[in-house]
């Protein structure tokens, strides 16, 4: 596993690194992270198609539910669900709880496409798993861009339903 720590700082990309209870949920990330923790509250979702030939790494807020049917409507994608944590292992290098944006690092051959809600997009401020679950980073949406342009990931922002 790479140091996300390093490539940020590497890649001049600013945070501030905050510690936690694990958290594997949005309830839980609610119950045990400190409120006073800036930045916008993310939901990640790490899915395949049908056939298992695409992936894509959803992001959106905490209380944004996200309707798999519409999407893979709107993405041209047959019948979306959840990757398995095998899947998950194999694409993005970490274990189900950790996921997050971040984790594209390990993407190296861009396997995962990266959306996020246009809603959450909005913020000016995120706030992200270092590929563990045990911590949470603050990122500002201009470091994110240039997260996701270092790694070579193309972001798309719409409207995920």
């Amino acid at each position: 596993m790479r140091d996300i720590h390093a490539f940020l700082s590497d890649n001049g990309i600013a945070y501030e690194h905050y510690d936690h209870p694990a958290v594997f949920t949005c309830e839980q990330a609610q119950e045990l992270v400190p409120e006073d923790i800036p930045g916008a509250d993310t939901k990640n979702l790490f899915l395949r198609d049908k056939k298992g030939a695409n992936h894509i790494l959803v992001t959106v807020g905490y209380d944004k539910t996200v309707d798999l049917h519409s999407l893979s409507e709107m993405l041209g994608l047959k019948k979306l669900g959840f990757g398995s944590p095998e899947r998950l292992q194999k694409y993005l290098g970490i274990t189900p709880g950790s996921v997050s944006i971040l984790a594209l690092i390990h993407d190296t051959d861009h396997h995962v496409q990266c959306f996020v809600d246009e809603d959450l997009w909005k913020n000016d401020s995120f706030r992200v798993h270092p590929l563990v679950n045990t911590a949470s980073l603050v990122i500002r949406r201009e470091g994110i861009e240039k997260f996701l342009e270092v790694t070579g990931h193309e972001l798309h922002v719409v409207q995920i339903p």
